[in-house]
C-alpha cells in the first residue's frame, strides 16, 4: 500500500513538527513555512466549498431525498482530495491525518464518544425536566441529517484541526494552536441561524477544546471526524433538537422548555450549561491523556533554542 495512506504510531509525534523550512530552494522554503501552508490550505478549502456548492445545485434534491447524502459524499471527496493535494503535493509530507491504517477503529471510537456524550447531555436535560419527546417523524428524515453530519464532520475537521490547528501548532505550539483553533471554530458558528456570542463561546469551549484534544491525542483526524459527526447526528436526528442553531426534523421532535441556561434557547442544547460541562469535562480528560502521552508540541522558538524538546 502507498506509504502516504499508512500510519506508524512511532512516526506521529515527529510528523506534527513537519519538515525544516530552512532546507531546499528559496521557493520551496517559502512554500514550506507553516504560515504559507496555512493560507494555502484555507484557500483550498474555500475552493472545495465552492465546488461542493456548485455540485449541490446541479443535482436535484427533495426534502427527504437520499440524493442529499450523495451530494454530501461527493463534497466530502472533494475536501479530502484537496487536503491530499495540500499535504502531499504542496507540503510534501505523508498523508497521515487520513491514512487508512487503523481508521475504522479510530472512527468508531469517535462515533461512540460523540453519540455517548450527547446522549448524556439529553439524559441530564430530561432528568431536570427541560427536554421532552414530541411527535414521531418519518424515518426518511435520516437522509439530510446523515448528509449534514458527515459533511460537517469531515469538512470542518479538515479545516479547523487538519489545517488551522496543525499549522498554527507548528509555529506556536500546542497550547496557542488549541486556543486559536477553538476561538475560530466558535466564531465561525456566529454565521449559523439563531447564533449569539454566548453560543459561539460555548462552542469554542466545549467543542473546540474537545475536538482539538482528540486530534492532539491521536494525531489524526478520524476520531475527531467520528466524534463531530456523531454529536451532530445524535442531537439532530435521534433527539430532534437544533444542531448549532439549525432546526431540522429528526426521527422525533424534541421539545426544549425551560431557562435558556439549561436549554440553550433557540440555538439548542449545545449552548446550554449542560453541554458545556459534559463536553468540557470530556475535553479536559482527553487533553490530560494527550499531555501524559507526550503529545504536546513546543513552540518553534523553543524547538530552535538549545535542546528544547519537541513535545512538552
Amino acid at each position: 500500500m502507498n506509504q502516504d495512506f499508512q500510519t506508524v504510531a512511532s512516526d506521529l509525534p515527529a510528523a506534527a513538527v513537519g519538515k525544516d523550512p530552512a532546507t531546499g530552494s528559496g521557493v520551496r522554503r517559502f512554500i514550506s513555512y507553516p504560515a504559507t501552508l496555512l493560507v494555502t490550505g484555507i484557500a483550498l478549502m474555500i475552493a472545495a466549498a465552492a465546488a461542493a456548492s456548485v455540485i449541490g445545485h446541479w443535482i436535484p434534491q427533495g426534502k427527504y431525498d437520499p440524493a442529499t447524502l450523495v451530494v454530501a459524499m461527493i463534497a466530502v471527496a472533494i475536501f479530502i482530495a484537496l487536503y491530499y493535494v495540500l499535504v502531499h503535493w504542496v507540503e510534501r509530507a505523508p498523508f497521515r491525518d487520513l491514512a487508512v491504517g487503523g481508521a475504522g477503529r479510530e472512527l468508531a471510537r469517535g462515533i461512540l464518544l460523540g453519540a455517548g456524550l450527547f446522549t448524556l447531555v439529553v439524559a441530564i436535560a430530561a432528568a431536570i425536566g427541560v427536554y421532552t419527546i414530541g411527535p414521531v417523524n418519518p424515518w426518511q428524515t435520516i437522509w439530510p441529517m446523515l448528509a449534514m453530519a458527515i459533511f460537517s464532520g469531515v469538512s470542518e475537521e479538515i479545516l479547523f484541526r487538519g489545517i488551522i490547528f496543525r499549522y498554527v501548532e507548528r509555529m506556536a505550539g500546542s497550547w496557542i494552536a488549541l486556543l486559536i483553533s477553538a476561538a475560530i471554530f466558535g466564531g465561525a458558528h456566529l454565521a449559523n441561524p439563531n447564533a449569539s456570542p454566548i453560543a459561539a463561546i460555548a462552542i469554542a469551549i466545549e467543542a473546540g477544546l474537545l475536538l482539538g484534544a482528540v486530534y492532539m491525542l491521536t494525531r489524526r483526524l478520524w476520531a475527531a471526524i467520528g466524534l463531530h459527526a456523531a454529536w451532530n447526528f445524535t442531537q439532530g436526528w435521534i433527539f430532534g433538537v437544533p444542531v448549532s442553531g439549525a432546526k431540522e426534523s429528526g426521527i422525533i421532535e424534541g421539545q426544549l422548555d425551560g431557562a435558556t441556561l439549561l436549554t440553550g434557547g433557540v440555538f439548542g442544547l449545545e449552548a446550554s450549561i449542560i453541554a458545556m460541562v459534559v463536553a468540557t469535562a470530556a475535553g479536559v480528560i482527553v487533553l490530560t491523556l494527550a499531555i501524559r502521552r507526550g503529545r504536546l508540541v513546543a513552540p518553534s522558538w523553543r524547538r530552535r533554542s538549545s535542546a528544547a524538546p519537541v513535545f512538552t
